[in-house]
């Protein structure tokens, strides 16, 4: 029930709107089957022992300058029932925009709290995991919203045929009371295992497309290695996990369906017996409150099952909304409130860093890094050049020491404000399977010029008119249509396209072939003549190119010439 709160306190106008309109659908089913009721009573001559409704919509007619006859109230009990649709009608829509609404949002505050998180939750999450949460728990999770209200409907309902049913006879509305309770708690096993089976359907799910995801991007090696085998095993065990949960859920449902039917039968039939043998009750009174049983126990029994349905569903927005929380908790400060401004140059002063407080990556490190020209980083795979570069950017905070733009601490800065005045280019970039200009722009309003500025600061304008529609040609999944020289000149525009003051090339050039590395090479030649530029190497010509060139080995920065990066490389 606190998911079900949690959701009116978050759209109270349209969960108003919606029990509203299913509470008003319920009075009008309840009036209509008093009109009909009222229908029986006149037919028969038993005006006099009419019930409370009954006499209530009789009087009702009399009112409106309607004689209730038999024909009048059958009419009424009609529209009685017309107008219910007509409400449930209502509730349904707002249901439906409000489940609409739910998934949305639960996607884009889970989305948005991933972005703003810290760098190390970040690197924490499984692709697979997240985009389970946000294309499939979240649907699950706003699903309880309908299945909620659809209890809601069920329960109302049942109440109002217990009053109706009270008030024609007592002991209508006692033996409705206790069959509905006693059915409720009959079945109630089944609901344990529904959320038991949901619980674990959600678990194995994230659990699949984890894996999915983990071993599809390494899809490549293993198929060279003739080891999709040992995917398809690992793939296989989960998928049956995954079938065995399901397959206890369907059997639950499936038993709770089995079972009320026949439970609602043979209390009827108790019923039947009891009133006839020791209530001698007559035999069509009786019928109208077999009637009333039934339908008390039926609209239950409805309610159970969308009960049921809705505790599969609901380990779906507690796993949601634990992730969300998580990102949350791990929310990146904002940093201070000083402007990020860059005209000098950016200092490590002393800085620290150890991953988890145990494996040492920079001890003591410092280092300047002026606002012009091409400084390189070197150094054995390892040996924490990249996270020099996240301290530098700010996704990660030292444990000592400091990181300086012009004197000021990078920690006392706009964050974003920083982060908006560097261009990066990793060393395997991201293409989409979109437009050359939209995996530039990642969909901004950029203008045209702008786009074209920023591929030929990246040589990259002449090869992208070479194509058959220009900056509308697509590149394919990965950019599998481009080379990867082509891939990492594209990468360069887009780090360009804001035109950045730091240039950050995390071994941008490692993965090319000797030609296309000389070509990255002279456009970086020419970039760090009116910015920073920032790379790491593992080759030769971006040291040949470089103003200052530091190795980083064993947590120790050092400042080399160009011969002994040379060295360094070879080494």
């Amino acid at each position: 029930m606190r998911m079900l709160a949690a959701f009116v306190r978050r759209y109270p106008g349209r969960s108003a709107a919606a029990l509203g309109a299913l509470f008003v659908a319920s009075l009008f089913e309840g009036l209509g089957i008093s009109m009909f009721l009222s229908m029986l009573a006149v037919v028969t001559d038993e005006t006099g022992g009419t019930s409370g409704p009954q006499q209530i919509a009789m009087n009702a007619l009399t009112k409106l300058g309607i004689d209730p006859a038999p024909v009048s109230l059958i009419a009424a009990a009609a529209v009685m029932i017309a107008l219910r649709g007509a409400m449930s009608l209502l509730a349904n829509r707002q249901v439906g925009y409000t489940v609409a609404h739910i998934a949305t949002d639960l996607r884009m505050v889970l989305i948005r709290a991933t972005m703003q998180a810290r760098w190390k939750h970040y690197l924490d999450q499984s692709v697979g995991g997240l985009s389970n949460a946000i294309a499939t728990e979240a649907q699950r999770a706003s699903e309880t919203f309908q299945l909620g209200t659809e209890m809601a409907a069920m329960v109302l309902t049942s109440l109002v045929y217990l009053a109706v049913a009270f008030s024609i006879a007592p002991e209508a509305g006692i033996g409705a009371a206790v069959a509905g309770a006693v059915l409720l708690l009959a079945l109630r096993i089944l609901i344990r295992k529904s959320r038991r089976a949901g619980q674990r359907q959600t678990r194995l799910q994230k659990s699949l497309l984890t894996l999915i995801g983990a071993q599809f991007a390494a899809a490549k090696p293993l198929k060279a290695m003739a080891r999709e085998d040992h995917v398809d095993a690992l793939l296989t065990d989960e998928t049956r996990l995954l079938q065995r949960a399901l397959r206890k859920q369907v059997i639950s449902k499936g038993a709770l369906t089995a079972l009320q039917e026949p439970i609602m039968v043979i209390m009827a039939m108790v019923g039947f017996f009891i009133g006839i043998t020791t209530l001698d009750i007559p035999l069509g009174e009786l019928m109208v409150m077999l009637f009333l049983l039934v339908r008390v126990v039926n609209y239950l029994g409805k309610g159970q099952k969308a009960y049921q349905q809705l505790v599969i569903h609901e380990s779906a927005y507690w796993s949601v909304m634990a992730a969300i929380g998580a990102a949350q908790d791990a929310r990146e400060p904002a940093g201070g409130d000083r402007p990020a401004e860059f005209r000098r140059q950016i200092e490590l002063e002393a800085v620290r860093y150890s991953h988890d407080g145990r494996h040492k990556v920079l001890d003591g490190v410092s280092a300047t890094l002026p606002a012009r020209g091409l400084t390189v980083l070197v150094g054995p795979s390892g040996s924490g050049k990249t996270t020099l570069l996240d301290l530098v950017v700010g996704l990660r905070e030292p444990d000592a020491g400091r990181v300086l733009v012009d004197g000021v601490p990078l920690r006392e800065m706009q964050l974003r404000e920083w982060r908006r005045q560097i261009g990066y280019v990793p060393q395997e970039s991201v293409m989409v399977d979109e437009s050359v200009a939209h995996n530039l722009t990642l969909g901004e309003q950029i203008g045209e010029e702008k786009v074209r500025e920023a591929l030929r600061d990246a040589d990259a304008l002449q090869f992208v008119e070479a194509m058959p529609e220009g900056l509308a040609t697509h590149v394919g999944h990965g950019g599998s249509r481009l080379s990867g020289g082509q891939r990492q000149r594209l990468a360069i525009a887009r780090a360009l396209i804001h035109d950045p003051k730091l240039l950050i090339l995390d071994e941008a050039t490692s993965n090319l072939d000797p030609e296309a590395q000389e070509a990255i090479v002279g456009t970086v030649g020419r970039l760090k003549k009116r910015m920073a530029v920032l790379a790491v190497a593992h080759t030769d010509k971006l040291v040949r190119e470089a103003d200052q060139i530091w190795r980083l080995s064993e947590g120790r920065l050092v400042q080399l010439t160009a011969t002994q990066g040379v060295a360094a490389l070879g080494g």
